[in-house]
């Protein structure tokens, strides 16, 4: 492993780690910036289809956390080759599960457009969108494989190299496709496509040069794919854990009202940007923690636990208490509705407090994912959901049966939303992670005897 102190190597994964992460979301901005000169049905027919798209991609982020877990422990246990050689067999399941995504959402692409209510001008573009870009989600799920590979193999910069050429990309290719060609929406997906089939490539390049060094067989094996499906399927359960519960607080807040609807836009983008930086260092736990333990070094474990835990609440902190200074000034950034400001500033507010309980929970998650816990992570998920849901069918009868609330009341129901968020949804996950970690009588993080 690298020397130098713990926060170097945490910083040293996290940061590049970050800048991949936010390059990720670029796609969808650009996409977005060059199809609104198209005209709104064609931005409204985007937004819809790449809320699908986002949405399939995020289902199978496994393929990314299995495979920095696995390649991570195998590398701390100085078998680099079975590190690469995982990532193969999960580069090789990650393209067939790619194949199936892609012709499934080219087949039902008309049905979810449409089932998801779009207006007659905008569900052409919608659809158009969705089967140019379908063909990229072979490329995507490879990029999520090789990417987990990568991280395990320590080396975060890479996959920033490959993203930001591919952002890069996209912008040439979108511009040729959208405009030069004359296919419009289309084009835009489909330039898409074709930046993450290169990114694919380039990253697939990447591993292969290193398992042709090492010696590794590029073939799949039917055990070692079968393998990477079994270990990744309890992650899947938890991610859909996950989006059950963040679907489930959209209800809420559509219910309460428009302005507390847009509010919960302005709390859950700001909250999604402060995920990405969550994210980094969650990324830099999930490959520290796995090498560790595949090293069997439990003195450096012990330590990058505790570090860890400090970096997850101060990175919380620092950010919560960035947002709560802002919480009056960044809603005026999504529209002059002063109702809607009211609404946003106090749920915002409501979420920076637990924005240090967040970045523990983010972080641990991370430990937990690179100690190979994903079965524990999956009922950790289920039990999640079965904390948070019956809170928030008790603030849905309410909001129901005041209906309709005015502005003060929509104002209320959201500071009620976002302190069951999290009370409950991340107060769960938090309590789950850390016993795990530290306070379980038998298979303790902390003790080195997880299993």
């Amino acid at each position: 492993m690298r020397g130098g102190s713990l926060t170097a190597q945490i910083l040293g994964l996290a940061v590049p780690a970050l800048g991949a992460l936010v390059a990720e979301p670029l796609f969808v901005l650009i996409d977005s910036a060059m199809v609104g000169h198209l005209g709104t049905p064609q931005l409204a027919g985007l937004a819809l289809a790449s809320t699908v798209l986002q949405t399939v991609v995020g289902v199978f982020v496994f393929l990314a956390y299995s495979t920095t877990a696995l390649a991570a422990r195998a590398l701390g246990a100085g078998h680099a080759d079975q590190a690469v050689r995982s990532g193969i067999e999960a580069m090789w399941l990650a393209a067939g599960l790619g194949i199936v995504a892609a012709v499934a959402l080219i087949v039902s692409g008309p049905a979810l457009v449409s089932a998801l209510g779009a207006d007659p001008e905008v569900a052409p573009h919608a659809i158009a969108y969705l089967r140019a870009s379908a063909p990229g989600l072979v490329g995507m799920f490879i990029v999520l494989a090789a990417t987990g590979t990568l991280r395990g193999l320590l080396d975060t910069r890479t996959p920033l190299v490959v993203a930001t050429g591919g952002a890069a990309f996209n912008v040439v290719a979108n511009a040729v496709l959208i405009y030069a060609a004359g296919l419009g929406v289309a084009g835009s997906g489909a330039g898409t496509a074709v930046a993450q089939t290169l990114m694919a490539v380039a990253l697939v390049w990447v591993v292969v040069r290193g398992a042709r060094r090492l010696g590794v067989p590029l073939r799949p094996s039917a055990g070692g794919v079968w393998g990477a499906a079994l270990d990744g399927a309890p992650l899947l359960v938890r991610t859909l854990a996950l989006r059950v519960a963040l679907l489930a607080t959209l209800t809420v807040a559509t219910a309460a009202g428009t302005q507390a609807l847009a509010a919960h836009q302005v709390v859950n983008s700001v909250w999604s940007l402060t995920g990405f930086i969550l994210d980094a260092l969650a990324i830099a736990a999930q490959a520290l923690v796995g090498y560790a333990l595949g090293a069997g070094d439990l003195t450096r474990l012990r330590d990058l636990l505790r570090r860890l835990a400090w970096w997850g609440q101060g990175a919380g902190l620092v950010l919560g208490a960035v947002i709560a200074a802002a919480a009056h000034w960044l809603p005026l950034l999504f529209g002059s509705d002063p109702a809607m400001h009211q609404v946003a500033t106090a749920a915002l507010v409501t979420a920076a407090i637990s924005m240090p309980l967040a970045g523990l929970v983010f972080l641990l998650d991370g430990v937990l994912i690179g100690a190979g816990q994903g079965r524990f992570l999956a009922v950790a998920g289920l039990v999640m959901l079965a904390v948070y849901l019956p809170g928030l069918g008790v603030l849905l009868h309410w909001v129901h049966s005041s209906s309709p609330l005015d502005v003060e009341g929509q104002t209320q129901a959201m500071v009620w939303l976002w302190a069951c968020f999290g009370g409950l949804f991340l107060a769960s996950r938090g309590a789950c992670n850390a016993w795990r970690t530290w306070w379980s009588p038998r298979h303790r993080l902390v003790a080195g005897d997880i299993g």
